[in-house]
Protein backbone atom coordinates (compact mmCIF):
# COMPACT_ATOMS: atom_id res chain seq x y z
CA UNK A 1 0.00 0.00 0.00
CA UNK A 2 1.33 3.46 -0.90
CA UNK A 3 0.18 6.52 1.05
CA UNK A 4 -0.17 9.73 -0.91
CA UNK A 5 -0.57 12.20 1.92
CA UNK A 6 0.97 15.64 1.35
CA UNK A 7 4.39 16.17 2.93
CA UNK A 8 3.09 19.23 4.78
CA UNK A 9 0.45 17.11 6.54
CA UNK A 10 1.47 16.46 10.16
CA UNK A 11 2.43 12.86 10.74
CA UNK A 12 1.09 13.12 14.27
CA UNK A 13 -2.34 13.64 12.71
CA UNK A 14 -1.68 11.17 9.90
CA UNK A 15 -0.37 8.36 12.14
CA UNK A 16 -3.80 6.97 13.08
CA UNK A 17 -4.77 6.88 9.40
CA UNK A 18 -1.51 5.17 8.42
CA UNK A 19 -1.80 2.67 11.26
CA UNK A 20 -5.39 1.92 10.29
CA UNK A 21 -4.28 1.37 6.72
CA UNK A 22 -1.82 -1.22 8.00
CA UNK A 23 -4.54 -2.93 9.99
CA UNK A 24 -3.39 -1.61 13.36
CA UNK A 25 -5.78 0.01 15.81
CA UNK A 26 -5.31 3.71 16.50
CA UNK A 27 -2.60 3.94 19.11
CA UNK A 28 -1.48 7.52 19.56
CA UNK A 29 0.41 6.66 22.70
CA UNK A 30 2.17 3.79 20.96
CA UNK A 31 3.16 6.04 18.07
CA UNK A 32 4.60 8.67 20.39
CA UNK A 33 6.59 5.95 22.13
CA UNK A 34 7.69 4.30 18.87
CA UNK A 35 9.26 7.41 17.32
CA UNK A 36 10.80 8.78 20.53
CA UNK A 37 14.56 8.53 21.18
CA UNK A 38 15.70 5.19 22.59
CA UNK A 39 17.74 7.03 25.25
CA UNK A 40 16.80 10.21 27.07
CA UNK A 41 20.30 10.76 28.39
CA UNK A 42 23.71 11.24 26.83
CA UNK A 43 24.48 8.56 24.27
CA UNK A 44 27.63 8.18 22.15
CA UNK A 45 27.27 8.03 18.39
CA UNK A 46 27.22 4.63 16.71
CA UNK A 47 28.54 4.02 13.22
CA UNK A 48 26.05 2.30 10.95
CA UNK A 49 26.97 1.39 7.37
CA UNK A 50 24.20 1.15 4.79
CA UNK A 51 25.19 -0.63 1.60
CA UNK A 52 24.14 0.77 -1.77
CA UNK A 53 20.76 -0.59 -2.85
CA UNK A 54 19.61 -1.45 0.68
CA UNK A 55 15.81 -1.28 0.92
CA UNK A 56 14.06 0.98 3.41
CA UNK A 57 12.71 -2.04 5.29
CA UNK A 58 16.21 -3.54 5.56
CA UNK A 59 17.52 -0.24 6.95
CA UNK A 60 14.80 -0.41 9.60
CA UNK A 61 15.95 -3.92 10.51
CA UNK A 62 19.54 -2.66 10.87
CA UNK A 63 18.46 0.27 13.03
CA UNK A 64 16.32 -1.86 15.34
CA UNK A 65 19.06 -4.51 15.65
CA UNK A 66 21.56 -1.77 16.59
CA UNK A 67 19.17 -0.43 19.22
CA UNK A 68 18.91 2.95 17.50
CA UNK A 69 15.11 2.89 17.06
CA UNK A 70 12.32 1.36 19.13
CA UNK A 71 10.20 -0.12 16.37
CA UNK A 72 10.85 -1.43 12.91
CA UNK A 73 7.13 -1.04 12.19
CA UNK A 74 7.25 2.66 13.05
CA UNK A 75 10.26 2.96 10.75
CA UNK A 76 8.30 1.30 7.94
CA UNK A 77 5.45 3.79 8.39
CA UNK A 78 7.85 6.72 8.40
CA UNK A 79 9.70 5.38 5.35
CA UNK A 80 6.44 5.23 3.44
CA UNK A 81 5.69 8.77 4.53
CA UNK A 82 9.05 9.84 3.05
CA UNK A 83 8.33 7.96 -0.16
CA UNK A 84 11.26 5.56 0.31
CA UNK A 85 9.29 2.70 -1.20
CA UNK A 86 10.20 4.31 -4.52
CA UNK A 87 13.61 2.87 -5.53
CA UNK A 88 14.67 6.24 -6.95
CA UNK A 89 14.17 7.95 -3.58
CA UNK A 90 15.49 5.27 -1.26
CA UNK A 91 17.85 5.72 1.66
CA UNK A 92 21.37 6.97 0.99
CA UNK A 93 24.28 4.58 1.28
CA UNK A 94 27.41 5.17 3.36
CA UNK A 95 28.49 5.18 6.99
CA UNK A 96 26.42 7.31 9.37
CA UNK A 97 27.10 8.51 12.92
CA UNK A 98 23.74 7.90 14.63
CA UNK A 99 22.73 8.30 18.27
CA UNK A 100 20.10 6.73 20.50
CA UNK A 101 19.31 10.21 21.85
CA UNK A 102 17.86 11.16 18.43
CA UNK A 103 14.27 10.46 17.51
CA UNK A 104 13.28 8.15 14.69
CA UNK A 105 12.35 11.10 12.42
CA UNK A 106 15.74 12.76 13.12
CA UNK A 107 17.60 9.54 12.27
CA UNK A 108 15.51 9.11 9.13
CA UNK A 109 16.23 12.67 8.04
CA UNK A 110 19.99 12.16 8.51
CA UNK A 111 19.94 9.02 6.38
CA UNK A 112 17.56 10.49 3.81
CA UNK A 113 19.81 13.55 3.36
CA UNK A 114 22.91 11.36 2.98
CA UNK A 115 24.71 12.95 5.94
CA UNK A 116 27.50 10.36 5.86
CA UNK A 117 30.80 10.31 7.70
CA UNK A 118 33.80 11.31 5.61
CA UNK A 119 37.39 10.17 5.76
CA UNK A 120 40.34 12.19 4.44
CA UNK A 121 43.66 11.29 2.92
CA UNK A 122 46.47 13.51 1.71
CA UNK A 123 48.98 12.71 -1.04
CA UNK A 124 51.93 15.16 -1.00
CA UNK A 125 53.62 16.37 -4.17
CA UNK A 126 56.48 14.16 -5.22
CA UNK A 127 55.22 10.88 -3.83
CA UNK A 128 55.61 7.70 -5.85
CA UNK A 129 53.06 4.90 -6.08
CA UNK A 130 55.23 2.89 -3.70
CA UNK A 131 55.06 5.67 -1.09
CA UNK A 132 51.30 5.96 -1.54
CA UNK A 133 50.86 2.23 -1.06
CA UNK A 134 52.88 2.31 2.17
CA UNK A 135 50.77 5.24 3.38
CA UNK A 136 47.45 3.49 2.75
CA UNK A 137 48.72 0.28 4.34
CA UNK A 138 49.81 2.22 7.43
CA UNK A 139 46.29 3.63 7.69
CA UNK A 140 44.92 0.10 7.55
CA UNK A 141 42.79 0.65 4.46
CA UNK A 142 44.40 -1.97 2.23
CA UNK A 143 47.83 -3.40 1.58
CA UNK A 144 50.57 -1.65 -0.37
CA UNK A 145 50.62 -4.61 -2.77
CA UNK A 146 46.89 -4.20 -3.49
CA UNK A 147 47.35 -0.51 -4.25
CA UNK A 148 50.36 -1.10 -6.49
CA UNK A 149 48.44 -3.79 -8.37
CA UNK A 150 45.46 -1.46 -8.86
CA UNK A 151 47.81 1.27 -10.13
CA UNK A 152 48.80 -1.06 -12.97
CA UNK A 153 45.20 -1.24 -14.19
CA UNK A 154 44.68 1.45 -16.85
CA UNK A 155 40.98 2.29 -17.09
CA UNK A 156 40.85 3.92 -20.52
CA UNK A 157 37.06 3.55 -20.73
CA UNK A 158 36.70 5.94 -17.80
CA UNK A 159 39.82 8.00 -18.63
CA UNK A 160 40.26 7.93 -22.43
CA UNK A 161 42.85 10.70 -22.25
CA UNK A 162 45.41 8.40 -20.58
CA UNK A 163 48.17 7.68 -23.11
CA UNK A 164 47.91 4.33 -24.88
CA UNK A 165 51.37 3.07 -23.95
CA UNK A 166 50.98 3.33 -20.16
CA UNK A 167 51.62 0.24 -18.05
CA UNK A 168 51.45 2.06 -14.70
CA UNK A 169 49.75 5.16 -13.34
CA UNK A 170 53.00 6.48 -11.85
CA UNK A 171 52.92 10.26 -12.17
CA UNK A 172 49.22 10.50 -13.04
CA UNK A 173 47.81 10.22 -9.51
CA UNK A 174 47.34 13.88 -8.66
CA UNK A 175 48.64 14.98 -5.24
CA UNK A 176 45.95 16.60 -3.14
CA UNK A 177 43.77 16.19 -0.04
CA UNK A 178 40.72 14.03 -0.68
CA UNK A 179 37.50 13.07 1.07
CA UNK A 180 35.70 9.74 0.80
CA UNK A 181 32.64 8.37 2.56
CA UNK A 182 33.79 6.50 5.66
CA UNK A 183 33.71 2.75 5.56
CA UNK A 184 35.54 0.30 3.37
CA UNK A 185 37.73 2.19 0.89
CA UNK A 186 39.25 0.27 -2.02
CA UNK A 187 42.45 1.04 -3.94
CA UNK A 188 40.31 1.77 -6.99
CA UNK A 189 38.26 4.34 -5.03
CA UNK A 190 41.43 6.26 -4.13
CA UNK A 191 42.88 5.97 -7.64
CA UNK A 192 39.70 7.23 -9.27
CA UNK A 193 39.66 10.29 -7.01
CA UNK A 194 43.26 11.13 -7.94
CA UNK A 195 42.72 10.58 -11.66
CA UNK A 196 39.56 12.69 -11.51
CA UNK A 197 41.64 15.50 -10.00
CA UNK A 198 44.31 15.15 -12.68
CA UNK A 199 41.60 15.39 -15.29
CA UNK A 200 40.06 18.44 -13.65
CA UNK A 201 43.17 20.34 -12.53
CA UNK A 202 46.15 19.21 -14.62
CA UNK A 203 44.78 18.49 -18.09
CA UNK A 204 43.45 22.06 -18.54
CA UNK A 205 46.97 23.41 -17.86
CA UNK A 206 48.38 21.27 -20.65
CA UNK A 207 45.62 22.18 -23.10
CA UNK A 208 45.83 25.92 -22.42
CA UNK A 209 49.61 26.33 -22.68
CA UNK A 210 51.39 25.66 -26.00
CA UNK A 211 54.23 23.15 -25.69
CA UNK A 212 56.19 20.82 -27.92
CA UNK A 213 56.12 18.13 -25.24
CA UNK A 214 53.68 15.27 -25.52
CA UNK A 215 51.30 14.74 -22.60
CA UNK A 216 53.42 11.81 -21.40
CA UNK A 217 56.73 13.70 -21.68
CA UNK A 218 55.21 16.68 -19.89
CA UNK A 219 54.31 14.52 -16.89
CA UNK A 220 57.68 12.74 -16.96
CA UNK A 221 59.68 15.97 -16.94
CA UNK A 222 57.37 17.58 -14.37
CA UNK A 223 57.95 14.62 -12.04
CA UNK A 224 61.72 15.13 -12.29
CA UNK A 225 61.36 18.87 -11.61
CA UNK A 226 59.17 18.01 -8.62
CA UNK A 227 61.88 15.80 -7.14
CA UNK A 228 64.74 18.20 -7.90
CA UNK A 229 63.16 21.49 -6.79
CA UNK A 230 62.90 22.41 -3.12
CA UNK A 231 62.72 26.20 -3.30
CA UNK A 232 59.57 27.18 -5.24
CA UNK A 233 61.18 30.01 -7.20
CA UNK A 234 63.77 27.62 -8.66
CA UNK A 235 61.23 25.36 -10.37
CA UNK A 236 61.02 27.31 -13.66
CA UNK A 237 64.83 27.58 -13.74
CA UNK A 238 65.31 23.85 -13.19
CA UNK A 239 62.71 23.14 -15.86
CA UNK A 240 64.58 25.47 -18.21
CA UNK A 241 67.87 23.63 -17.60
CA UNK A 242 66.33 20.24 -18.36
CA UNK A 243 64.60 21.51 -21.48
CA UNK A 244 67.90 23.00 -22.68
CA UNK A 245 69.59 19.64 -22.18
CA UNK A 246 66.80 17.81 -24.00
CA UNK A 247 67.00 20.21 -26.94
CA UNK A 248 70.78 19.83 -27.12
CA UNK A 249 70.51 16.02 -26.68
CA UNK A 250 72.58 16.13 -23.49
CA UNK A 251 71.70 13.43 -20.91
CA UNK A 252 69.61 14.96 -18.13
CA UNK A 253 71.91 13.68 -15.37
CA UNK A 254 69.20 13.75 -12.71
CA UNK A 255 69.94 12.06 -9.39
CA UNK A 256 66.24 11.39 -8.54
CA UNK A 257 65.82 9.27 -11.67
CA UNK A 258 68.80 7.13 -10.64
CA UNK A 259 67.40 6.84 -7.12
CA UNK A 260 64.02 5.76 -8.49
CA UNK A 261 65.61 3.07 -10.64
CA UNK A 262 67.66 1.75 -7.73
CA UNK A 263 64.94 2.11 -5.08
CA UNK A 264 67.37 4.24 -3.07
CA UNK A 265 66.95 7.64 -1.38
CA UNK A 266 70.11 9.65 -0.93
CA UNK A 267 70.74 12.04 1.96
CA UNK A 268 73.49 14.59 2.62
CA UNK A 269 75.24 11.94 4.73
CA UNK A 270 74.60 9.15 2.23
CA UNK A 271 74.80 10.61 -1.27
CA UNK A 272 74.73 8.57 -4.44
CA UNK A 273 78.05 6.86 -5.02
CA UNK A 274 79.97 6.89 -8.28
CA UNK A 275 79.22 3.18 -8.63
CA UNK A 276 75.47 3.81 -8.24
CA UNK A 277 75.53 6.57 -10.83
CA UNK A 278 77.24 4.18 -13.22
CA UNK A 279 74.78 1.33 -12.56
CA UNK A 280 72.81 0.58 -15.75
CA UNK A 281 69.06 1.16 -15.46
CA UNK A 282 66.34 2.42 -17.81
CA UNK A 283 65.92 5.27 -15.30
CA UNK A 284 69.59 6.26 -15.22
CA UNK A 285 69.54 9.63 -16.99
CA UNK A 286 73.32 9.92 -16.67
CA UNK A 287 73.76 6.92 -18.96
CA UNK A 288 70.60 7.17 -21.09
CA UNK A 289 69.69 10.24 -23.15
CA UNK A 290 66.19 11.67 -23.02
CA UNK A 291 63.46 11.10 -20.48
CA UNK A 292 63.01 7.96 -18.34
CA UNK A 293 60.47 5.27 -19.30
CA UNK A 294 57.83 6.61 -16.88
CA UNK A 295 57.38 9.52 -14.49
CA UNK A 296 59.18 8.98 -11.19
CA UNK A 297 56.61 10.63 -8.90
CA UNK A 298 53.36 12.59 -8.89
CA UNK A 299 54.07 16.23 -9.76
CA UNK A 300 52.01 19.03 -8.28
CA UNK A 301 50.56 22.00 -10.12
CA UNK A 302 53.65 24.19 -9.52
CA UNK A 303 55.99 21.73 -11.25
CA UNK A 304 53.50 21.01 -14.04
CA UNK A 305 53.20 24.75 -14.67
CA UNK A 306 56.97 25.30 -14.48
CA UNK A 307 57.58 22.84 -17.33
CA UNK A 308 54.98 24.63 -19.46
CA UNK A 309 56.41 28.06 -18.57
CA UNK A 310 60.13 27.48 -17.96
CA UNK A 311 62.62 30.24 -17.32
CA UNK A 312 64.51 31.38 -20.41
CA UNK A 313 68.10 30.58 -19.54
CA UNK A 314 71.35 29.35 -21.02
CA UNK A 315 72.18 27.30 -17.93
CA UNK A 316 72.91 23.63 -18.58
CA UNK A 317 73.92 22.45 -15.10
CA UNK A 318 72.93 22.80 -11.47
CA UNK A 319 74.15 21.27 -8.23
CA UNK A 320 72.43 21.16 -4.82
CA UNK A 321 73.83 23.11 -1.90
CA UNK A 322 72.05 20.82 0.60
CA UNK A 323 70.02 23.76 1.94
CA UNK A 324 67.33 23.40 -0.71
CA UNK A 325 68.91 25.81 -3.18
CA UNK A 326 71.15 25.11 -6.18
CA UNK A 327 74.13 26.63 -7.96
CA UNK A 328 73.40 27.00 -11.68
CA UNK A 329 76.16 26.93 -14.30
CA UNK A 330 76.52 27.49 -18.03
CA UNK A 331 79.56 25.32 -18.68
CA UNK A 332 80.92 22.01 -17.39
CA UNK A 333 83.96 23.80 -15.94
CA UNK A 334 81.71 26.14 -13.92
CA UNK A 335 79.64 23.19 -12.79
CA UNK A 336 82.65 21.18 -11.62
CA UNK A 337 84.00 24.21 -9.74
CA UNK A 338 80.63 24.65 -8.00
CA UNK A 339 80.59 20.96 -7.07
CA UNK A 340 84.07 21.20 -5.58
CA UNK A 341 83.22 24.30 -3.56
CA UNK A 342 80.06 22.70 -2.15
CA UNK A 343 82.01 19.53 -1.33
CA UNK A 344 84.61 21.55 0.60
CA UNK A 345 81.90 23.43 2.50
CA UNK A 346 80.19 20.19 3.38
CA UNK A 347 83.48 18.72 4.62
CA UNK A 348 84.13 21.74 6.86
CA UNK A 349 80.59 21.57 8.28
CA UNK A 350 80.94 17.84 8.99
CA UNK A 351 84.28 18.24 10.77
CA UNK A 352 83.03 21.11 12.95
CA UNK A 353 79.83 19.36 14.03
Amino acid sequence: MKFLLPRSFSLKLAAPLLLAGLGIGGCGLWWSWAIAPVSSGAAPSQHLTIAAGTSADAVGQQLEAAGLIRSQLAWKIWARWLGWQDAQAGPQSGTFALSKKDSLPAIAEQIWQGDVLQTRFTIPEGWSIKQMGAYFQQRGWFSAAEFEQAARQIDRDRYPWLPAQLTTLEGWLYPNTYQLPAGKVTPTDAIHLMLDSFQKLALPLYKQQPTQLSLTDWVKLSSIVEKEAVVPQERPLIAGVFLNRLHQKIPLGSDPTVEYGLGFHQTPDQPLTFAQVKTPSPYNTYLNPGLPPTPIASPGSASLSAVLQPAETNYLFFVARYDGTHVFSRTLAEHEAAQEQIHRQRKVQSSSS
